[in-house]
């Protein structure tokens, strides 16, 4: 048996990797091809039956999933982005979740309310991943990719919550509770939130502490456990705390771990949720032929294609429905009167600000800290003008509302001893199906016909410069000019400043490398300037990224050539 298994993880990789690299070259997005590839390989003679336990999904695979993604979206995307993820992932979901079993157990009797609002939430929560592979390859604008991906975090626990719930009610008292269900999800979201960030911040200071790439890669993989585990034995969401502990590790990373742990996380963490994302897909086609042979007997092909064109058409309708808020809402007149109302506040703020004249550190400190808040509400107000959310864009986040890894996993934690159970899982699974071939399919084509384009290459370059040299020139006067600094207690040598002054700092500045053709000696006293300068870049680009006056690539992008720059200046290098 161990020598089959075997077989099949290997098997199982080479279909991954096949399919990723037919994906790049064809267009299609690799979760479709991959479901298709289960589906065929189901049909093998031979092949084995599997059914993977949907708790290790949930428990194991899951929380690895949301952290990797969670720790790579910037915060400040998440909070000039958070009504609206909001409104989709929590709102939508539970509205979802209740109209979607009310209907179904009104056109089918023979499901009770709660197993309907079971398979609603289990239906409800979109999956980003073969969404943002096509938006990446197409060149979706950043905002509607955050909002694609806040939404897919973050709906999973609104989902699960509701599933929780009625999975509840079907063992005990038979009865939805709404009220129930609301008390239940605001406690877990408040426990998420407390414990994702308890343990988020925690990590951080150890991993930082500990300075080994090796080991920091290592306790990166607990990490998502740490924050899941507890909050469920809680009866929070342990979904909704993974991504807060990513969100926050991604957030402090940034300027507490150094170059190599940043480096090697990225490439160890990008494996594992390829692995992963193609084994859940893989496994969904896979086992559809066998859920097919459980339904027999318990319903008809009839009665089946009502019930999954029934659920597909309310999911339709609620999104785009639910998406014709935020459009109203941003057709409505006033909207540049109400920015230049701002920026004629922001003004006179600024000269209320100019004019005080602070006497004591404490005031000093007050008054710095209202000047970031007025450069961040400044930067706000122009991140709406240079990305604005428009309906085209609110278009495509509608029509990416594919379903996949926790519509399959969820559905099957339902007990097995409810009636109509095999029925519900099978509808959860071909909506999934569906929604991945119907939409991942013409996706492409929508993002075509609206037009939508993500920033111009030239635009970025533009831009990385721009924040490389603002962030140059505020550790210049930070540290202050060559000549005055010491290295271990010692002036540095004169030829060295002049050198650095003339020569490596601006080429530091500009990200280039510097060619070191000078004594040992030298050498070392000049890759210890450059450390202290590069310190410096670094904590002005934390503060200009608080500030969040440039798109989140940008500041990525900066932080690599950081990353590379810091690795460079390692000794023997």
């Amino acid at each position: 048996m161990s020598h089959q298994l075997l077989l099949v993880a290997g098997a199982a990789l080479a279909i991954m990797i096949a399919a990723s690299v037919f994906s790049r070259r064809t267009g299609v997005a690799a979760p479709l091809l991959l479901v298709g590839l289960g589906i065929a390989v189901s049909y093998v003679p031979a092949s084995p039956v599997i059914r993977p336990d949907p708790e290790l999904v949930l428990t194991g695979v899951l929380p690895l999933l949301l952290y990797s993604s969670a720790v790579n979206l910037p915060v400040i995307d998440v909070r000039r982005n958070l009504g609206l993820i909001t409104w989709l992932s929590v709102v939508m979901v539970v509205v979802q979740a209740v109209v979607i079993g009310a209907a179904v157990h009104l056109v089918f009797p023979d499901v009770s309310l709660a197993l309907g609002i079971a398979l609603g939430a289990v239906v409800s929560p979109t999956d980003a991943v073969a969404a943002t592979a096509v938006g990446r390859r197409l060149g979706l604008p950043p905002r509607v990719m955050t909002v694609l991906e806040g939404e897919s975090l973050v709906n999973d626990a609104s989902a699960l919550v509701v599933l929780r719930t009625a999975v509840a009610v079907l063992a005990l008292t038979g009865e939805f509770s709404l009220g129930a269900t609301a008390v239940e999800f605001g406690w877990a979201v408040l426990g998420a939130g407390l414990i994702g960030g308890v343990v988020g911040v925690l990590t951080v200071r150890l991993r930082q502490r500990l300075d080994d790439p090796v080991l920091n890669t290592t306790i990166s993989f607990a990490v998502p456990f740490l924050a899941f585990l507890p909050a469920e034995s809680l009866e929070a969401s342990g979904v909704l705390a993974v991504v807060v502990a990513g969100l926050v590790t991604g957030a402090q990373g940034s300027h507490r771990f150094s170059a190599e742990d940043r480096q090697t996380q990225g490439t160890t963490w990008t494996t594992v949720s390829f692995v992963l994302e193609s084994a859940v897909f893989l496994a969904m086609g896979y086992q559809l032929p066998q859920l097919v042979d459980d339904v027999r007997g318990e319903t008809t092909v009839g009665a089946m294609t009502g019930l999954v064109v029934l659920v597909l058409g309310l999911l339709v309708v609620l999104r785009f429905a639910g998406l014709a808020w935020p459009v109203l809402q941003g057709r409505r007149g006033g909207r540049r009167e109400e920015r230049r109302r701002l920026r004629d506040r922001f003004d006179a703020f600024e000269e209320h600000l100019d004019a005080l004249s602070p006497e004591t550190e404490r005031q000093e400190k007050r008054v710095s800290w209202a000047r970031h808040r007025l450069a961040r509400s400044r930067a706000d107000v122009a991140f709406e003008e240079r990305e604005p959310l428009t309906g085209r864009g609110l278009l495509v986040i509608a029509w990416a509302g594919m379903r996949g890894v926790v519509t399959v996993a969820a559905v099957q934690t339902i007990p097995d001893d409810v009636p109509q159970r095999a029925t519900i899982v099978l509808a959860a699974f071909l909506v999934a199906l569906v929604t991945l071939v119907a939409f991942g399919l013409t996706l492409p084509a929508v993002i075509r016909r609206t037009g939508l384009e993500a920033v111009s290459a030239e635009d970025q370059r533009d831009a990385v410069h721009a924040l490389l040299r603002q962030v140059g020139t505020t550790a210049l006067e930070t540290v202050g000019p060559p000549e005055s600094l010491e290295v271990d207690g010692d002036r540095i040598d004169p030829q060295v400043a002049a050198t650095m002054k003339e020569r490596i700092l601006p080429r530091l500045v500009a990200g280039v490398r510097e060619r070191r053709e000078a004594p040992a000696g030298v050498i070392e006293q000049s890759l210890s300037v450059q450390r202290i300068y590069l310190d410096a870049m670094r904590d002005a680009l934390a503060a200009e990224r608080r500030i969040g006056a440039y798109p989140s690539a940008t500041y990525r992008r900066v932080e690599s050539m950081l990353d590379t720059m810091e690795q460079r200046l390692q000794p023997g290098l």
